[in-house]
């Protein structure tokens, strides 16, 4: 089934780490407004707890989407704790997630109109499976999950 044309670029972003912390990696995918790929990415950030690493990936998606121009976005996550900080509904109180907060925001400034979704995990498969497959080439696939 082809995707659905939206009238913005989409941004889903996630992190994961194998404990909490542990080894941790983020993944995004960058779609333009018709739904079809730009780009995806992951990368391996050694031992990080789970909202730094699902903070890692909004900062390096958000930089893509202003590479590519991609306006207006809405990014989607299943961290509804990053969600609400980057809406301002919560106050980032924990001071090793201020310094990423603090980098998000200023890298979401460069995007004229940026929207914020949380999304159930199943609507994040594609950056998920990024995650992991990031991490299981570095762990080995015999990581637990």
């Amino acid at each position: 089934m082809p995707p659905v044309p939206s009238k913005s670029w989409t941004l889903r972003c996630d992190g994961g780490a194998r404990g909490n912390p542990g080894p941790a990696a983020w993944g995004y995918l960058l779609t333009d407004p018709r739904g079809a790929e730009v780009e995806a990415r992951a990368e391996y950030i050694g031992p990080a707890t789970n909202n730094v690493a699902e903070y890692q990936a909004l900062i390096a998606g958000l930089e893509a989407a202003a590479r590519h121009g991609a306006n207006p976005l809405t990014v989607c996550m299943d961290s509804e704790l990053v969600v609400r900080q980057m809406t301002g509904e919560y106050r980032v109180k924990h001071a090793g997630l201020k310094p990423q907060h603090a980098t998000a925001s200023a890298a979401a400034a460069k995007i004229a109109n940026v929207k914020y979704r949380s999304v159930p995990r199943e609507e994040n498969a594609r950056a998920d499976q990024l995650v992991n497959e990031k991490l299981d080439k570095v762990l080995g696939s015999e990581s637990p999950r």
